[in-house]
């Protein structure tokens, strides 16, 4: 039973209200003197300001933070104390008592927050207000149980008219009232934490963060504790997140044409909430929420939970689009967690993002958005049938670029519908966080949920996705972003000597643990099948994962690796001499300016050639099998990716009629010129271009091994 006790005066006059479900188990807490409630306010007071703007704490800048004018702020991290700790600095355009009313507000802006519910609320003689509070957080990965909170929370006004929010944990030895942790919960400290905020003259607050817990590392397996150990981590998750919800909202108010949340940046932000909180939801699968586990099928690998509770699906109108009735009754979870080596998190994810057909089956895609947005589907089948395309067309992003949402369109997908293939688009909402490479500990995100085209404000969501979490973000990472280019992975002798350092630093984490959770809506009397096929979808996404990582990782493109190209293609040296020579035979001229001698130095000037050149193979379906730096910036691709991506999905109509009609003279006569068009890159958009050149690359043997393009003058439209 969830209840609020406003007691005033010190009286025992209280008003319960109705509970929630998360509470049922509990018992109302025991009374305690509002003497000796206020006691442990004030002591929990002088110790928060004493970490807030003292030494109580050994403080330590964050890595990769850098403050200034264009800064969040100022963050700092604890080093050697009880717990992990966090202190954030900064400054606002909002008033102190809003800036209050934000940061109490906690599941508007702490994603990993379940609960958080006031259980009692006392006035102080001084004018300030004890509440005591309950908070749950969830579990960040399938291999370790929540934690919960039961806290104390002192609010009052200081002598100079600063506002002070301070929190710590309530235990037996205080001799405070208790509560039990809740089922599936185990109980974690709140160190003496909150909120210094003080007026500025001309408007605004100068804010003071500290958040300081001890989350109980020992009740999890050893392989995760740095995630429940990691001071950074903290800050990335809670600290900053409150700073960054005060700084977008502070400049919804000051610029509201500006905010990168378009007209409407509440319900945006409420649709994010709402994907973060789905997501966590299906990760943890709290008996509370009526979700129950599907006898596995003798491998350990992906646990399955079903939920048939009324409510689940239940949003204010849940209909299809053609306005029948839904007809999935129930939703079924799988999920799993894998530990990942040597391979940074931001760039996984941001592949992932960019190249859904590396993982995603189109048949299953097509299969959540009809079983949730159009009407009964068939089952789905796993097969290699048409993938039409990927769009992400974006919708919103914050201040510092952390996070964005975006609507996925997924082109020409075909799904079976009684007995009939229906080619048609179909929509995923998604928001996704955490790619910035430079971010250090930071997890990287990537949520998505199936919709209809009208995006709804009251559609129900049924989010899947990713999390990966650095286990260990020691390292330095104080180095610039890493790109997956040729030169990097081609340099020897102390050029190489550095750029294995680089790649040292930007391993950042040497092992991450990934998430995978995806829900499925189905009917009831088909739950074994379902089961069945998500456990095998979850095993392939696992092994896709793997292999991309593989590829991903920088011990696969350091200078003591190859270049690994696919199998029967040329080394990079031998490619781009036949590249060169065949350039200069057909049409006369070098490619390359003079002095490139050698063949290191013709590799890295190839690679750092203003102009995009790519490469293609000689098949019925030519495919891309190399590219410069700036033809991986043109297609927004990367070496690995490139391989998927064929010639004419690169060109608009127009374009694909002029090189069709061009291919018989490039293969008789050697070269074509193409005249200026439009091209699109890997993500969708528009690419413009003067001119075009393609040839012939011949091998030693004067045989044609592939053709090559460079595209001259070409921008974004």
């Amino acid at each position: 039973m969830q209840a609020t006790l406003a007691t005033r005066d010190n009286s025992c006059e209280s008003v319960v209200t109705s509970g929630q479900q998360h509470l049922t188990s509990h018992h109302p807490p025991r009374d305690a003197s509002p003497a000796g409630l206020l006691s442990i306010a004030e002591e929990t007071l002088t110790e928060f300001l004493s970490k807030a703007t003292g030494t109580a704490v050994e403080w330590v800048q964050m890595p990769g933070m850098k403050p200034g004018p264009d800064s969040i702020g100022i963050i700092t991290i604890s080093h050697c104390c009880t717990g992990i700790a966090s202190r954030a600095c900064g400054l606002v355009s909002l008033e102190p008592t809003r800036v209050a009313e934000i940061l109490k507000d906690r599941l508007s802006w702490y994603r990993d927050c379940r609960a958080f519910d006031v259980l009692n609320v006392l006035s102080t003689g001084n004018g300030g207000t004890i509440e005591l509070l309950y908070m749950q957080l969830y579990a960040p990965t399938t291999l370790a149980p929540a934690r919960d909170f039961w806290l104390l929370r002192y609010t009052s006004v200081m002598e100079d008219g600063s506002l002070v929010i301070c929190e710590r944990s309530l235990n037996n030895t205080q001799n405070g009232p208790s509560i039990p942790p809740a089922q599936d919960f185990v109980r974690a400290e709140m160190l003496p934490s909150g909120y210094l905020i003080r007026p500025c003259e001309g408007g605004g607050s100068i804010i003071h963060i500290v958040d300081h817990m001890d989350l109980e590392p020992w009740s999890v397996p050893e392989v995760l504790r740095p995630l429940y150990e990691s001071s950074t981590l903290l800050a990335q998750r809670t600290t900053l997140a409150a700073m960054r919800q005060l700084r977008q909202i502070s400049l919804e108010v000051s610029q509201p044409n500006v905010t990168g949340w378009g007209r409407r940046p509440a319900a945006l932000r409420a649709l994010a909430q709402r994907l973060s909180r789905g997501f966590n939801e299906a990760v943890n699968g709290f008996t509370d929420e009526s979700w129950s586990m599907i006898e596995s099928d003798g491998i350990d690998d992906v646990a399955v939970l079903v939920n048939s509770s009324p409510g689940k699906l239940m949003g204010p109108n849940l209909t299809y689009a053609n306005g029948l009735p839904s007809m999935s009754t129930s939703v079924l979870c799988a999920k799993a967690s894998m530990l990942l080596q040597n391979v940074p998190p931001a760039i996984l994810l941001r592949f992932l993002r960019e190249h859904r057909s590396e993982w995603a089956d189109n048949g299953i895609d097509a299969y959540l958005s009809a079983a949730f947005t159009a009407g009964p589907c068939s089952l789905p089948v796993a097969r290699a049938g048409y993938f039409g395309g990927q769009a992400i067309l974006p919708l919103a992003h914050t201040i510092e670029h952390e996070e964005f949402m975006e609507v996925v369109r997924l082109e020409n997908v075909s799904h079976f519908r009684e007995d009939t293939i229906m080619p048609s688009d179909i929509f995923f909402v998604q928001v996704c966080s955490g790619v910035d490479e430079n971010a250090v500990g930071s997890c990287a995100e990537l949520i998505f949920a199936p919709i209809d085209a009208s995006l709804s404000d009251d559609a129900p969501l049924l989010p899947s996705g990713f999390r990966i979490i650095p286990l260990d973000s020691k390292a330095n990472t104080s180095s610039p972003n890493r790109t997956l280019d040729l030169a990097s992975t081609l340099e020897v002798g102390q050029a190489g000597n550095r750029a294995s350092g680089d790649y040292s630093r930007h391993l950042g984490s040497a092992k991450s643990v990934m998430t995978i959770a995806f829900q499925f809506a189905f009917e009831i009397h088909l739950q074994e099948n379902i089961a069945a096929m998500a456990r095998q979808y979850i095993r392939s996404i696992i092994s896709s994962v793997q292999r991309v990582a593989l590829a991903l990782s920088p011990s696969n493109l350091g200078p003591q690796a190859s270049l690994r190209p696919p199998p029967g293609t040329p080394e990079a040296q031998t490619l781009t001499r036949w590249i060169c020579q065949s350039y200069r035979f057909f049409l006369g001229v070098e490619l390359l300016k003079p002095g490139s001698e050698g063949s290191e130095s013709i590799v890295k000037a190839l690679w750092h050639h203003s102009d995009a050149v790519l490469c293609c193979s000689l098949k019925a379906l030519p495919v891309f099998t190399f590219a410069n730096q700036v033809g991986l910036d043109m297609l927004e691709t990367t070496l690995v990716a490139l391989q998927d991506i064929t010639l004419e999905k690169i060109f608009n109509d127009n374009g694909r009629k002029a090189l069709f009609a061009e291919l018989p003279q490039i293969m008789q006569q050697g070269f074509a010129c193409l005249q200026g068009g439009i091209a699109m890159s890997s993500m969708g958009r528009p690419i413009s271009y003067e001119r075009a050149v393609a040839w012939k690359v011949l091998d030693e043997d004067e045989n044609a091994h592939c053709l090559c393009f460079v595209f001259i003058s070409w921008s974004f439209v």
